[in-house]
């Protein structure tokens, strides 16, 4: 994070300010740095001080609070938040029951920004959860980067920018983030739940295909719950295979199946993103891929 933000600062005191930015990886660090610049462009105190500063009008406004529940259809709350109180600075997420940032969410942005400025400053609008921008959403907020209304910046924030169009990447400027070092799922320092799942991969071989489905059933329910009981999966999946994988390679082991399934694997965390898939269909996917690197 702190380099990422080294390269934003210096940009800003050169003024050099991109009308859109992706800033892509895992955790939390691209969500917190994309706070922090909007906040950042929309300071106006003094140049040579701390960005934010803190201390100026701007500054103050976008001070946190407590975060207003956004809902994805604009009915029981409203589709963008502010970041603090200032009326220049939006931000946009999935609503907590939704699988997808809406195009209601993107339309609703465009709408701020035909209008002018309340302040006279910077404007910025932060899309966090990107990548669960569709199709259709992410066509409508192409024509707005093409052409961004004046002194306006979107910051388009993502985990894996591989479900995001080629043609929406390419007019952001990219900020990479690295990976937080986490312990390994099967380490002792691990969360006791993604020990359990480690254990369970693990024993996949010794599985029978109807104990194979039974456990892809667990992820029924809502989606946005599944969807996100499935990412979990990937997450520890692609993890466990990473250990497996290092392993291996020092002993001159062949991996072939387990990169395979690890390629797999990508490719159900992009279907689950990209399209409407089925989280228990993408769930029985991962599995399989999973169980045959294995056998």
């Amino acid at each position: 994070m702190a380099d990422a933000q080294e390269r934003l600062v210096a940009g800003l005191r050169a003024g050099r300010v991109h009308s859109a930015y992706l800033f892509a990886g895992p955790g939390e660090a691209p969500r917190r740095t994309a706070h922090w610049f909007a906040r950042a462009l929309a300071c106006r105190g003094e140049a040579s001080g701390g960005l934010p500063c803190e201390a100026c009008p701007a500054c103050r406004r976008s001070r946190a609070g407590e975060p207003v529940a956004l809902d994805a259809d604009g009915k029981k709350g409203p589709l963008y938040r502010h970041v603090g109180e200032h009326p220049d600075l939006l931000w946009v997420e999935r609503a907590e029951d939704k699988t997808r940032v809406t195009i209601k969410q993107v339309r609703a942005l465009q709408e701020v920004f035909r209008l002018k400025g309340v302040e006279g400053g910077r404007r910025a609008a932060v899309i966090a959860d990107a990548e669960w921008l569709n199709q259709e959403a992410q066509n409508a907020l192409l024509r707005t980067i093409e052409e961004p209304p004046p002194r306006t910046t979107f910051v388009l924030v993502c985990a894996n920018p591989a479900g995001l169009l080629a043609t929406v990447r390419s007019r952001c400027q990219r900020v990479d983030f690295a990976l937080e070092r986490a312990p390994s799922p099967t380490s002792p320092e691990a969360p006791e739940e993604v020990r359990a799942v480690a254990e369970r991969i693990a024993n996949l071989p010794r599985l029978s295909l109807p104990e194979l489905l039974d456990w892809a059933e667990e992820f029924r329910g809502p989606r946005a719950i599944a969807a996100a009981d499935v990412a979990g999966l990937l997450g520890i999946g692609a993890a466990w295979l990473h250990e497996r994988i290092a392993n291996a390679a020092s002993e001159g082991t062949d991996v072939s199946g387990e990169l395979a399934a690890f390629s797999a694997l990508g490719d159900c965390r992009k279907s689950l993103a990209q399209r409407n898939a089925n989280p228990q269909m993408v769930a029985e996917r991962a599995l399989l891929s999973l169980r045959e690197a294995l056998v």
